[in-house]
């Protein structure tokens, strides 16, 4: 491939597509959830199945990661699936106020609109992703990973606080008015940012003149076939499964068991949010600065995040007995450790990516992206479900949530353990210095 490599300029123009994307996404999984359980008294089940189907659908993010590769750009795809995700962030807007007064019509009318913000998701997110694998220097993938992954988490850390700033007082008029709000500006952002990026790459028809991909189905069993790929999907879904349970239920649990208004506990999104943000920045700077085989080890890394968000998440469970005092520091805890486990695992993902047989950056990314959406959308309903069952069986809303967030830290010990058999380099700072080369997989083989 003749593409010139894209520089930290281009790197971080990518980053903002990512960040665009998250500010929309944390509106849906973190506010209109709230609202759904407090203001209108659904069932936690509810949000739970509408995010389970915007994450089912990414079960096609192979076959975008595919379209992609085969086709003349990735911008189009880019650009298309921030379009999508906008007009199906609007719309769940529109259907939780409506859901109010019309119960069946507004949850169907959010059904749609969340199957589009899974299908916008995962068409941006891929191609974006696979963008960087294939125009990036190897020496700088990793870097770039960790540079766009932390952008992504800024655009959750700084939408939640804003839009919990506005929707205050609450009425659904300003849940509409913020979302249309949010929506909007992110996907100006995207498109500019994006626009022009590819205008110095050949066609790739011009790149692969006698070449000829093969079928989706030949691709996809293929990389499935890498030993070290298939490891990580293991992987990406215990750790991501362990994670996506407690997502829907932080701030349900703040309203429920504290009172707390649809500000404040989007706020709190804000607080958790900025916690994976320190959390990335912190491994980032250890490693590149004091490297060695301790703090360069992505493996290690990936171990002591797991570890310490299993601690965390049992801190949460201990706030709903000693006090909303607590809350707030053991969510960002909880934040900073899963964003330790996830930069060292990006790491690994973004040098494998780009490391495979063949060059199908964007099929790689979409098995991994699909492996993410399925333990997401299954922990969004075992989470939420699991909180349902608990409440009916103890009434006690503290101990009901306390009993979830439990089960969620001893599937982050099991995330701990799988992680033990993903990376054992001896050191691993290529993974955030751009000085250092990571054209070989950092995942094990067989």
């Amino acid at each position: 491939m003749n593409e010139t490599p894209l520089g930290w300029g281009g790197i971080f123009r990518l980053g903002l597509v990512q960040t665009a994307l998250g500010a929309i996404v944390v509106i849906m999984t973190s506010t209109i959830n709230r609202i759904m359980v407090v203001e209108l008294s659904l069932p936690a089940i509810a949000p739970g199945m509408l995010v389970a189907l915007h994450y089912a659908v990414q079960v096609l993010r192979p076959a975008w990661g595919y379209g992609s590769d085969v086709s003349e750009r990735r911008t189009p795809w880019i650009v298309g699936g921030m379009a999508v995700l906008a007009l199906g962030g609007v719309v769940a807007a529109l259907a939780t106020a409506l859901a109010e007064t019309h119960l069946i019509l507004g949850l169907a009318l959010a059904a749609l609109s969340f199957l589009c913000v899974g299908i916008g998701v995962g068409a941006a997110g891929t191609s974006t992703l696979a963008m960087l694998a294939a125009r990036v220097a190897p020496h700088r993938r990793a870097g770039a990973a960790t540079t766009v992954w932390v952008m992504m988490i800024a655009g959750f850390a700084v939408a939640a606080p804003i839009a919990g700033h506005f929707l205050d007082p609450f009425s659904n008029a300003r849940l509409i008015v913020v979302t249309a709000s949010v929506a909007a500006v992110s996907f100006l952002l995207a498109t500019i940012a994006v626009w022009g990026v590819e205008r110095d790459a050949a066609p790739r028809s011009a790149q692969w003149p006698v070449v000829t991909k093969p079928p989706f189905g030949e691709a996809f069993t293929q990389v499935w076939r890498e030993p070290a790929a298939r490891r990580l999907t293991i992987f990406i879904f215990v750790s991501m499964l362990a994670y996506s349970s407690q997502e829907l239920l932080v701030e349900p649990f703040a309203g429920l068991v504290f009172g707390m208004t649809p500000g404040v506990t989007t706020q709190l999104a804000g607080v958790q949010h900025g916690g994976v943000l320190t959390g990335m920045l912190t491994v980032a700077l250890a490693a590149s600065a004091l490297g060695g085989p301790i703090f360069g080890s992505l493996r290690l890394w990936t171990i002591a995040g797991c570890l310490a968000s299993a601690l965390a998440l049992i801190g949460v469970a201990a706030s709903g007995f000693v006090g909303p005092a607590y809350l707030r520091p053991a969510l960002f805890a909880l934040g900073a450790s899963n964003g330790a486990f996830a930069v060292a695992a990006i790491g690994s993902m973004m040098a494998l990516a780009g490391a495979g047989a063949g060059s199908g950056e964007g099929t790689r990314m979409g098995l991994w992206g699909a492996s993410q959406a399925v333990a997401f959308g299954l922990g969004g309903i075992v989470g939420t479900f699991g909180v349902d069952i608990a409440r009916g069986l103890i009434g006690d809303p503290a101990s009901a949530y306390a009993i979830v967030f439990l089960g969620e830290a001893m599937l982050f010990l099991v995330a701990a353990i799988l992680a033990g058999g993903l990376a054992r380099p001896a050191t691993a700072p290529a993974a955030f210095a751009s000085n250092s080369r990571v054209d070989q997989p950092v995942v094990a083989g067989a």
